[in-house]
């Protein structure tokens, strides 16, 4: 049986959110580092599109949207029950969340984050924008220790990149903001090992270099 590949970049958060379900679900990859501005033929030849992150399995499966390859892992192990496969509707609901923040906050989220790089007079705004979103992770997270529910879930692992950029563009205000709840899940994660691993530098890929291999037991 031939280890999947996965083409990812180390610091995109989709990429980091298919590496975390990953190393969650205890699955091995080849991890192949690239960057985008300098694209293996290989990784274009799978997945035209160009994006990471990439996952091919067997050489003839292409996985190439983030979300899909964090079910495909859990699929195939979920020790975590990141899933919460004892609810019949826990994995529509938690995908409609998903969905939320994927298509809405992440728009809020890059506009923040151009007002702040760009020094535009609309960041307070951008920001805000963001805070509506932010202020619902805040409410879950006062009723229990994690986004979904009192376990943690797909949501978490999810989401998780996403609201450290969030936490990264006006840091000095994000530490001063009224999201105690918010920080303390973050911070959980950050510094746990898991994201210590995940977030791991491996030298860029080359077709002639050694192969590296992410994950497993």
């Amino acid at each position: 049986m031939t280890t999947p590949i996965l083409y990812s970049l180390r610091n995109c958060p989709y990429a980091m959110r298919a590496r975390i379900a990953i190393f969650k679900a205890r699955q091995q990859v080849q991890l192949r580092d690239v960057i985008l501005s300098n694209k293996p033929a290989q990784m274009i030849a799978v997945s035209p599109k160009g994006t990471v992150p990439v996952l091919v399995v067997e050489q003839t499966t292409v996985i190439d949207e983030s979300l899909d390859i964090m079910l495909w892992a859990l699929g195939k192990s979920d020790h975590d029950d990141l899933l919460q496969s004892h609810d019949p509707s826990a994995l529509v609901n938690m995908l409609k969340l998903i969905a939320r923040f994927d298509n809405e906050f992440k728009v809020c989220l890059e506009k923040y984050k151009c007002a702040k790089r760009y020094h535009e007079d609309t960041i307070t705004e951008c920001r805000q924008a963001c805070e509506v979103y932010v202020q619902s992770l805040e409410q879950r997270l006062s009723e229990h220790d994690f986004i979904f529910s009192a376990k943690e879930s797909l949501v978490d692992l999810a989401l998780l990149s996403f609201i450290r950029q969030f936490a990264r563009v006006e840091r000095q205000w994000y530490l001063q903001s009224p999201y105690p709840k918010l920080r303390q899940w973050l911070n959980n994660y950050l510094q746990s090992p898991m994201f210590t691993k995940v977030m791991s530098k491996y030298p860029l890929w080359h077709e002639n270099h050694e192969a590296v291999f992410f994950g497993g037991g």
